[in-house]
């Protein structure tokens, strides 16, 4: 089931003297996290006044926080989105819709449960879990799966032989 709420980040430091928040982005870019007014830190909503991306980071000035010592605190908490903020478009979702999928072959038989997915430079990695325990290591990318639906918690995928 899809979560009403994403996690979208960590703050890792403060950024000047202001009040602003350097952000590790974990959505697939700053620049989409900027187009979010408002963010949640631990269930509590807070408004964005303005960001801007700065070295892979977005530098965020949040409501409420106005100066280096309010900012302190907030350094390691993860921050999370609201769903319905994302203007996602038809078919589209987030990685995280598809922990606990069943991955399937092509002819429906069971290889067992997406348990986590590892981002690489080349591509993303499903580590997908059997019956047995034992991880299977599958490249996300169309030679390998076939379809993916966060909705029905399914990804269909092609094997070739060791994995």
């Amino acid at each position: 089931m899809k979560e009403a709420f994403v996690e979208a980040g960590r703050i890792v430091n403060t950024h000047g003297v202001r009040g602003e928040v350097r952000i590790e982005v974990w959505l697939d870019s700053p620049e989409y996290l900027k187009t979010f007014p408002r963010i949640f830190l631990e269930g509590k909503e807070i408004k964005v006044r303005s960001s801007f991306v700065h070295k892979h980071f977005l530098i965020a000035k949040l409501e409420g926080i106005d100066d280096i010592n309010d900012a302190m605190p907030l350094k390691g908490k993860t921050i999370t989105v609201a769903r319905e903020d994302a203007g996602l478009p038809d078919g589209a979702y987030f990685l995280q819709d598809l922990l606990g999928a069943a991955v399937r072959r092509e002819d429906g038989t069971e290889v067992g449960t997406l348990t986590d997915i590892l981002e690489r430079p080349a591509s993303e990695i499903y580590v997908v879990t059997d019956g047995e325990g034992r991880e299977h290591l599958i490249p996300a990318v169309p030679a390998f799966v076939i379809a993916a639906d966060a909705d029905a918690g399914v990804v269909t995928v092609r094997l070739i032989e060791g994995m």
